[in-house]
């Protein structure tokens, strides 16, 4: 068709100094500005032909299309045949088990991809478990995104086994699987990886149904852990006694960089397990989200005292709490003073009638997880703090 014909005359013709660096892709299906054409499974055959033997496509983000098991064969065909594709975004398309098979296997013997995204896809968890196997076999992949892929108990077990000994893998999404159970067995099988792994930089666990009991377990296996930068337990159910673990942790821990609580209930006892640690011992924790964990004053003007002593939390996101006039005052003598900075926090502080409140901002650790800005790179990273401070976080 001429469309296909036009895309691969206009790829002939790109910058050198493209051709030497590379480019990604970005045919993404959700374009809020003007009306896109969605991705099919034939169009994909068709420009995986255009660049099956191309040199400067490293990348290729093609999220929110309308991809099935046959455009994820046409993709595993594609990755079988191209030896220049580091980047491939599939998020949120309509692959399933079969099509996760058959993707799973390609990257078998394909050893130049280093960041795949399933996200999205309910690949379920026979989907998950050819991945693990994967994992066993594939030596190059650095990144993988399998959150909201409806992953089970035994798929989660499998990769959670697999990682224990991989010594490639640097950032790994395992978001929101389907458990059943109450008992924590995934917990307790993540957290025996975290002992034995010391590659691993970045690991999501965002709604595991992680209770206290699974957080003290993942927190002593990470004792032992020096590599992990990017901790993510959002929207679980930890309480103020689990997150103590989580401040005992962090007086003694000397790499994780960014701690994600949002959506726990951790409350004023567990803020004030957290400032006494980012107070007096942690040096090293840059950034931390308690978004929505039912604080009061209390707890909040205590994160915000040990701002003052700890000059290294430099993002801190609190929005979703009872802000009192104390909290209000604390955060905005903070953003005042210079010591937080305005992109650095999701609170902008206002003043009527004389008293100070705060206003929410769009800011946060993952702001653009799941789209990016239409007018296309983000330039000032602070307001999504997982790729200011993580490089690994970057595409993830």
């Amino acid at each position: 068709p001429d469309k296909y014909t036009r895309v691969g005359k206009a790829l002939l013709h790109l910058h050198p100094m493209i051709l030497t660096k590379g480019i990604t892709l970005k045919i993404a299906g959700n374009n809020r500005l003007v009306p896109v054409q969605k991705v099919t499974d034939e169009d994909f055959r068709m420009l995986a032909c255009i660049l099956s033997n191309n040199t400067f496509v490293t990348g290729l983000d093609l999220r929110y299309n309308v991809l099935t098991d046959i455009g994820a064969e046409h993709a595993a065909k594609f990755l079988q045949v191209n030896s220049t594709l580091c980047y491939l975004n599939l998020m949120f398309n309509d692959i399933g088990t079969n099509g996760a098979e058959q993707i799973a296997k390609a990257l078998h013997r394909n050893e130049t991809l280093l960041h795949l995204r399933m996200t999205g896809n309910k690949i379920e968890n026979k989907g998950g478990m050819y991945f693990a196997s994967m994992l066993q076999i594939n030596s190059t992949l650095e990144k993988l995104d399998l959150g909201d892929c409806d992953l089970g108990t035994q798929s989660l077990i499998a990769i959670a086994t697999v990682m224990s000994h991989n010594k490639v893998m640097k950032a790994l999404n395992l978001n929101r699987p389907i458990l059943y159970s109450q008992e924590e067995e995934t917990t307790v099988h993540t957290a025996l990886m975290m002992k034995n792994n010391s590659c691993l930089m970045e690991l999501h666990l965002c709604k595991h149904e992680m209770k206290n009991f699974g957080v003290e377990r993942l927190c002593d296996a990470l004792y032992e852990n020096c590599s992990l930068r990017y901790l993510d337990l959002s929207c679980n159910k930890i309480t103020r006694d689990g997150v103590k673990f989580v401040g005992e942790l962090l007086k003694r821990n000397q790499t994780l960089e960014i701690l994600d609580l949002n959506s726990n209930r951790i409350e004023d006892d567990g803020a004030i397990y957290l400032s006494e640690a980012l107070a007096l011992y942690n040096r090293t924790l840059q950034a931390l989200a308690v978004v929505s964990n039912n604080m009061s004053g209390k707890g909040l003007v205590a994160l915000s005292d040990s701002m003052k002593t700890n000059m290294v939390l430099s993002y801190i996101y609190i929005w979703g709490n009872k802000f009192d006039e104390a909290t209000c005052v604390a955060f905005s003598d903070l953003i005042k003073t210079g010591r937080l900075k305005p992109n650095c926090t999701d609170v902008d502080p206002y003043e009527v009638d004389g008293h100070v409140y705060l206003a929410e901002l769009s800011h946060g650790l993952k702001r653009h997880y799941y789209w990016t800005p239409s007018y296309g790179q983000v330039d000032n990273k602070d307001a999504n703090a997982s790729l200011a401070i993580g490089a690994v976080a970057e595409h993830l």
